[in-house]
């Protein structure tokens, strides 16, 4: 299947640019006129028609034939000052023609909605990233509308994510990427689809791209509930040097420094990054973090683009855990103390990526991208204190070493000349796992290893093609369909069975996708979405299981509207519904996860964006959500720790006189613990604070996180557990205290 699959791909490839039409356009390249960097999703309006085009990966657009020599062309960005001017079209084909644009302050005014743009969020993306400072790791994930995160391991281990009614954990159905480098791992020591951020230096952020629901063709394993893709920066408009002080011995250092030589044609910059804190638990965290990334963008002519990374990340703390509440009553711990001080762990990364932009023409271009990464974790946990073993206690050791190596193509071919301009993505990805030393064992104080408990190795092998057609049926109705097919080979070697045997299973799955979108006027755009996701099982579930239950099917639907009420107001709702053939369990003791039947989730997003003055903005994130087990009975079918009200709402002043704030809510509602709903994890209402003053050659910035100083409760469980001083186990709520208000302060020199 994979061969077919590949043959497939490289004919069209091939083939294809023979069948487009031939036409003499005239390029144009656009770019920042200060970095020099190329500019992706422009719109060009141009001619009596005002039809619209949009730049491509290379900042490029061709401009089809005209019967008159010269033409009227209006270049548009979000957060750039438009351009309007009238071009010769007796021009040489040959050089393209550059359009610089100069970076401004962000305005809602400008924001279009039309149905011909490839991208339907892309304006409420852009603002956000505009309005709302990345001010940690964790802010990077906020960025997405209606997802709320919760750190209980010290700060070193993933958060656990919630959105659209989900517990994702670490990442079960919410795929996540970094300039194509997935963020999820497969049949991972901790959990299925860990996903850790910490890799990410928050400044070298440039652009952030989401999608709610199984409905993109590109996006494959875990993208059920939502996708996630970061792109950094390709450049720096200045180097700087940063370091941040703040409670609890926090200091982070940042240094960022532009290496592009004088040719518009290179654009080069390393960024390191320092991290340490002791943390505000009674047992100090002792988090050390390190994060180096450097970046090599180089135009190759006229049509082709390199872009290479490098990065390293290494991280260590200890942490206090889940724990009880009885505890706390009984005044054996605070409200910050722990019952096991030794957990914590440790975790490092490494990332070669290397991207290729190809334009072959007008219509046809290529991408592709080959990455490889290395990952090493090591987590020690206790989640049952002495329920197992009353004498040494139920520590247990999470571990495992990792290679990725993938492949990423997609070719694709437009034609802007019909009645019914058409774009069509044909793709290829290559994904492989090869997991040694993947292991769990019972523990004491880290030091002393009492019980293998398991021990092998796994590999894991994802191929992929997909396809994406969309047509515009004019600029107010546009159709896109997509067909994606996944195959799937899982094998996993026992170490502690000396007669056990390789075990293999492979799977194929298709996956279709839907989505249509209707402006009947310029200021309103109506969309529906439908269409089948999936998340793999973990390697060792799917060998001990059937085979129906490798690779469960998502079925989603969102139907949902965009409107501009006026020029400063952007609103954005959706009503949505999605089933899972099977949901997971994380299972800490076995260190596995494990299905736990059908499910269905319905839910109401709601987004809001208003400019009251050119300096002041607001925005609203309000998420409600009914989400249900659909093998149980009523009332106890209940999704533990699933979401059902959840909210982020934010103040934010951009002045012209250096000045900006922002004020930020976040909201978490009550949710079950458990299926019965008989122990509730309690919800919070929490406030932060950022503000800054920017000059051109520095920055001072002061940032709040619970200015109010809320006790609250930030990753809760129902677990069995038994202290020392108990002679009988009880189950009632553990919980990880969340951040008390804490401030820091930092200094930043631009150059």
């Amino acid at each position: 299947m994979k061969k077919i699959l590949l043959t497939i791909f490289m004919v069209g490839v091939m083939g294809l640019p023979y069948l487009l039409a031939k036409s003499n356009p005239l390029p144009l390249v656009l770019k920042d006129a200060q970095t020099g960097e190329v500019l992706v999703g422009a719109s060009i309006s141009f001619g009596k028609s005002k039809k619209l085009l949009f730049s491509d990966v290379l900042g490029k657009v061709y401009i089809p034939g005209q019967d008159e020599n010269q033409i009227s062309l209006r270049v548009e960005l979000l957060g750039y000052h438009p351009r309007v001017f009238t071009l010769s079209l007796d021009q040489s084909r040959e050089s393209p023609f550059l359009i610089s644009l100069e970076p401004k302050s962000i305005s809602i005014e400008e924001v279009n909605i039309t149905a011909s743009n490839g991208k339907l969020l892309s304006p409420l993306k852009a603002l956000d990233l505009q309005l709302r400072p990345l001010n940690s790791s964790q802010d990077i994930l906020r960025q997405v509308p209606g997802l709320s995160i919760a750190q209980h391991a010290g700060g070193g281990k993933a958060e656990q994510i919630f959105l659209r009614g989900f517990d994702l954990d670490h990442g079960t159905d919410i795929q996540i990427n970094v300039d194509g480098l997935p963020v999820n791992m497969v049949s991972h020591a901790h959990g299925q689809g860990y996903a850790d951020l910490h890799f990410l230096i928050p400044e070298t952020v440039e652009r952030l791209d989401f999608g709610k629901g199984p409905y993109d063709a590109e996006k494959g394993n875990f993208a059920t509930a939502a996708f996630v893709d970061f792109q950094t920066k390709n450049a720096l408009d200045k180097s700087l040097a940063k370091i941040e002080i703040g409670q609890f011995n926090t200091i982070r250092s940042l240094l960022m420094s532009d290496l592009s030589p004088k040719s518009n044609k290179t654009q080069a910059y390393v960024a390191a990054e320092f991290l340490g804190t002791d943390g505000y638990f009674d047992a100090s965290q002792d988090m050390r973090r390190v994060n180096l990334f450097g970046k090599f963008s180089r135009s190759l002519g006229q049509n082709s683009l390199l872009r290479l990374s490098a990065s390293h990340f290494q991280s260590s703390w200890n942490a206090s855990g889940q724990i009880p509440g009885r505890a706390i009553t009984r005044g054996e711990i605070g409200y910050f103390g722990a019952i096991d001080s030794t957990e914590g762990g440790s975790t490092s990364r490494q990332n070669v990526n290397a991207q290729f932009f190809h334009s072959f023409n007008e219509n046809a271009s290529l991408q592709s991208q080959v990455y490889f990464s290395r990952l090493s974790f090591d987590l020690f946990s206790n989640f049952t204190f002495f329920l197992e073993d009353p004498e040494n206690g139920d520590q247990i050791q999470q571990t495992e070493k990792r290679d990725i190596l993938g492949v990423n193509l997609k070719y694709s071919y437009k034609n802007e000349n019909g009645r019914f301009p058409s774009k069509t993505d044909l793709g290829f990805n290559l994904r492989l796992d090869q997991i040694g030393d993947l292991g769990l064992f019972h523990t004491k104080n880290r030091i002393q290893i009492l019980e293998e408990l398991a021990n092998g190795e796994v590999q894991e092998l994802n191929a992929a093609f997909f396809v994406n057609h969309q047509v515009n049926l004019g600029r107010k109705l546009k159709f896109n369909a997509g067909l994606r097919l996944d195959q799937f080979t899982f094998s996993y070697s026992d170490f502690l069975n000396e007669n056990a045997i390789k075990q293999s299973q492979q799977k194929l799955l298709p996956s279709a996708k839907l989505r249509l979108q209707y402006s009947p006027i310029t200021k309103l755009l109506f969309y529906v979405h439908a269409g089948t996701g999936f998340h793999s099982n973990d390697s060792r579930v799917v060998l001990a299981n059937q085979p129906s239950s490798i690779l469960p099917v998502a079925y989603g639907l969102d139907l949902g509207f965009i409107f501009k009420p006026i020029k400063n107001v952007f609103l954005q709702a959706a009503i949505w519904g999605l089933d899972l053939e099977e949901e997971f369990v994380y299972v800490g003791d076995a260190g596995i996860v494990e299905p736990s039947g059908k499910s269905r989730r319905m839910g109401v997003d709601i987004s809001s964006r208003i400019q009251l003055k050119p300096y002041l903005f607001v925005d609203s994130d309000v998420n409600v959500t009914h989400p249900r087990s659909l093998e149980n009975e009523p009332g106890e079918d209940f999704i533990p720790l699933a979401p059902i009200w959840s909210a982020s709402n934010g103040l934010t002043l951009k002045t012209n006189k250096n000045l900006s704030g922002s004020l930020r809510h976040r909201f978490l509602g009550d949710r079950p613990a458990n299926e019965d709903y008989s122990l509730t994890a309690e919800g919070y209402h929490l406030f932060d604070f950022v503000g800054q003053y920017q000059h051109d050659s520095f920055q001072i910035q002061l940032s709040i996180e619970n200015i109010f100083n809320v006790k609250w409760k930030e990753a809760q469980f129902e677990t069995t557990s038994l202290l020392q001083s108990e002679s009988a186990a009880v189950t009632e709520v553990h919980f990880t205290p969340g951040t008390p208000f804490f401030a820091k302060l930092g200094f930043t020199v631009f150059w």
